[in-house]
């Protein structure tokens, strides 16, 4: 199985982020009802998209850097 590219996991990452980004934007707007579960899971997307988008621009700069070797 291959692993997968590092643009993918920052595109992941950002749709991630932009996920727990606009859930609390529209439980604030009185779209969706509040609740804890999606609340935690709008905390969780938002951090886990940052690490996974962190992670993929630290994976393509080292790459980039052992090519240029």
């Amino acid at each position: 199985m291959r692993p997968m590219s590092s643009l993918k996991l920052v595109t992941i990452g950002f749709a991630l982020v932009l996920a727990g980004f606009f859930v609390p934007f529209l439980m604030v707007l009185g779209v969706l009802e509040s609740g804890f579960m999606l609340s935690f899971s709008a905390y969780f997307s938002s951090l886990v998209g940052l690490l996974l988008a962190l992670y993929g621009i630290s994976h393509h700069v080292s790459l980039r850097s052992r090519d240029d070797k």
